[in-house]
C-alpha cells in the first residue's frame, strides 16, 4: 500500500510517501478499514519536528484519497495495492 503525505503531513511524518506491506512486521493487515490504517500511521509516526504537529492531529482534520477517489467513509476496507493520499487543509491566497 503507497501512502502519499502532502503538506502538513509530510512535515508531520518527515516523508513524502512510503510503501507498507499488507501483512506483517511494519503493514497494515489486509481487508483493514482506512480509519485502522490512519490509526496505525499515527503511532507509526509519533513524533513530529519541532512546531509542527503530530501526525495524528493532522490526519484529525484532513481529508482523504484511495485511488484518486474522496474517500469519506473510514470504516472501507482497504486493499494492498491501493494508494491512499493524505490531504490537510491547505492555505494560501
Amino acid at each position: 500500500m503507497l501512502i502519499r503525505y502532502f503538506g502538513a503531513a509530510k512535515a508531520a511524518s518527515g516523508v513524502e510517501e512510503e510503501t507498507l506491506p499488507a501483512d506483517g512486521p511494519g503493514g497494515v493487515p489486509a481487508g483493514s478499514s482506512l480509519d485502522d490504517l490512519l490509526e496505525f500511521l499515527g503511532v507509526r509516526h509519533p513524533e513530529a519536528p519541532a512546531d509542527t504537529p503530530p501526525l495524528k492531529s493532522v490526519i484529525s482534520r484532513s481529508t482523504f484519497l484511495v485511488n484518486g477517489f474522496a474517500a469519506r467513509d473510514r470504516s472501507m476496507a482497504l486493499d494492498a495495492s491501493d494508494t491512499v493520499d493524505i490531504l490537510p487543509p491547505f492555505a494560501g491566497g
